[in-house]
């Protein structure tokens, strides 16, 4: 009966940077005041909202770093899920589809806008996830067909 029902398997939440400074070496690059309030709002969001079982994995970047800091809560730092990844080792970062419970991805673009197409879409595309915002897209098995629903998108400046 919970097959026809539907069930969710895996949460999956992408959780772009929030803004940061200019700057030469872009590992280094720290949030601006208004990235620092953008990430304490969504923070704020995800802690209220958050799904059970939340494992948070987060870009080296310093901008990632701090981003996900707001949160205060415990985060797994991954070397290649930083500015360059491509969408393949995020996907095995997170364990899409298959992990028990959520997973949010602290990252950037471009690859947290292809991943979402590729498993919105079914194909890699240009989409653009904004600075400080949140996509939450679920993994379920509905009627026996593997479905990912998007959940959420919320924009930091929609929380301010």
């Amino acid at each position: 009966m919970a097959d026809l029902l539907g069930s969710t398997t895996m949460d999956l939440l992408l959780w772009r940077h929030a803004e940061a400074e200019d700057g030469e070496d872009d590992l280094k690059r720290r949030l601006t005041a208004r990235g620092e309030k953008q990430a304490r709002t969504m923070a704020a969001w995800i802690r209220d909202h958050q799904p059970k079982d939340l494992r948070i994995i987060v870009s080296p970047a310093m901008r990632t770093q701090q981003t996900a800091e707001a949160l205060k809560l415990p985060f797994e730092t991954h070397r290649k899920i930083g500015p360059d990844a491509c969408v393949s080792e995020l996907i095995a970062a997170s364990g899409w589809p298959g992990a028990s419970g959520a997973v949010l991805i602290v990252g950037h673009q471009p690859s947290l806008g292809r991943m979402a197409s590729l498993l919105l879409a079914g194909h890699e595309a240009e989409w653009t996830i904004k600075k400080g915002a949140l996509w939450w897209l679920s993994n379920r098995v509905r009627r026996g067909e593997t479905q990912t629903v998007l959940r959420a998108v919320i924009p930091a400046e929609l929380l301010e």
